[in-house]
């Protein structure tokens, strides 16, 4: 199986000057490309901007699941002629960006062939580039080219310049648009335990270099940001001022940390009680196919399954390396659904400085997983295990079957129940105010 960990970004500058002259797997949703309009438009005309802009949105189709695949990804259209690439979707970065043939140092096998950039470079002292450096006062070594290293908390990491090309984007007022922005040509990548292939990461985080915050840039979109994962398989994530009519829950973002979508502070509760593990700090992150809790919570967490299911007819499947702690029964489980008397929901409450509490409520399938033993498996890991000290993500497994919101212009975070294998239907969106 592959399982990523939260993408938490170290920004090192390098520099390499461009030298342009020179089997994919059911998950990433092959031939399932986006519908294309044969009035295609470059964005220079106000009046098509504003008709993009003016209550639109774009809704991009997700596929993949928790597992076995771990991680979802859509299909983007980029380059001029547009070429089809599968981006892993990632809202603990900011920066979108593919393999490159640039030429490419290091690059893996990819669900296709690698992204050839174009010519127009960011140059060093953009703020977009600025935003990617590790500080204020980075020096330019090449003045007319953007340099740039990422570093993700799961080993993974990427070295490359950053250029400008044209994005391949559907409206949902029917406008098709060709919108020039910034993405990373990353030409040497180093790769984690828990590589998966893939072309690229779509970053959707809160930083300059988002892809959420360059549309909104240039008014076509609302600085909204959000997705539904389905447990089902799939989902959608979109950009810009969707929301369906589900009544949605509000949690401020957190005013102390502006890079991520972080929330806090939060109290764990296990079955309905509160767990004395102490305040949380949560990070909302889909670079992370699972989540997890800081030592004190994990410990906590730990103890109150030992007590629940020492008397039931379960013993832990030491056999089974799926996740660190799995579960068997008398005989191979089918369903999550037939070990509900078993286990009881998580939730994590947030107290909104002072104001009515918010549930962020976590079901069975929001923490636990089926393996291909047909045992069950904790998908809560310790987090200080892996380096991420006292911090708490939240990740897929936890996110599922909600909609997730994450309204850049309000500094709110938000979440509904929703079934995610249904795409919103556009035009009449609307996010209630909090």
């Amino acid at each position: 199986m592959k399982m990523k960990m939260g993408r938490l970004v170290v920004l090192v500058v390098t520099v390499m000057v461009l030298n342009l002259s020179s089997p994919c797997s059911a998950w990433f949703g092959f031939g399932n490309k986006q519908k294309t309009s044969k009035n295609s438009i470059l964005p220079a005309q106000p009046s098509i901007i504003n008709r993009a802009a003016h209550g639109s949105s774009i809704i991009i189709p997700l596929y993949g699941n928790v597992y076995p695949v771990g991680f979802y990804n859509v299909t983007l259209s980029i380059g001029q002629p547009p070429r089809s690439y599968f981006l892993d979707v990632d809202t603990g970065s900011d920066l979108t960006w593919l393999q490159c043939d640039a030429p490419c140092s290091h690059c893996s096998e990819t669900p296709h062939p690698l992204y050839k950039p174009s010519n127009d470079f960011v140059p060093c002292q953009d703020p977009l580039c600025a935003s990617l450096q590790p500080s204020d006062d980075y020096e330019c070594e090449s003045p007319d080219q953007c340099d740039y290293q990422i570093d993700y908390a799961d080993q993974y990491s990427t070295l490359g310049a950053l250029v400008n090309d044209v994005y391949l984007l559907n409206f949902t007022n029917d406008v098709q648009l060709k919108v020039r922005m910034a993405l990373g040509c990353g030409y040497d990548q180093t790769f984690s335990p828990s590589y998966h292939p893939l072309d690229g990461i779509l970053g959707i985080g809160r930083g300059k270099t988002s892809l959420v915050s360059q549309l909104n840039g240039q008014g076509l979109v609302q600085n909204v940001v959000g997705h539904c994962l389905s447990s089902q398989g799939g989902g959608y994530v979109f950009f810009g001022n969707v929301y369906g009519s589900f009544r949605v829950s509000w949690t401020p973002m957190s005013s102390t940390d502006s890079k991520h979508y972080s929330a806090g502070p939060a109290e764990l509760a296990f079955g309905g009680k509160k767990s004395r593990s102490g305040s949380l700090t949560v990070l909302f992150d889909t670079g992370s196919s699972y989540t997890y809790f800081n030592s004190k919570a994990y410990k906590a967490l730990i103890s109150w399954l030992k007590k629940e299911l020492h008397k039931v007819p379960i013993s832990v499947a030491a056999d089974d390396q799926t996740l660190p702690i799995c579960w068997r029964g008398k005989k191979p489980f089918q369903s999550i659904r037939e070990v509900k008397r078993y286990f009881k929901p998580l939730a994590l409450t947030f107290s909104n400085a002072g104001k009515v509490k918010t549930l962020f409520e976590i079901p069975l399938e929001g923490y636990l997983i089926l393996s291909s033993m047909g045992n069950v498996c904790l998908g809560i890991l310790n987090g200080s295990e892996v380096g991420l000290g006292d911090l708490n993500i939240i990740g897929d497994i936890s996110m599922q079957d909600k909609v997730m919101v994450f309204d850049n212009e309000k500094h709110l975070i938000g979440w509904a129940p929703a079934d995610c294998t249904r795409l919103p239907r556009s035009r009449a969106f609307g996010i209630s105010s909090y």
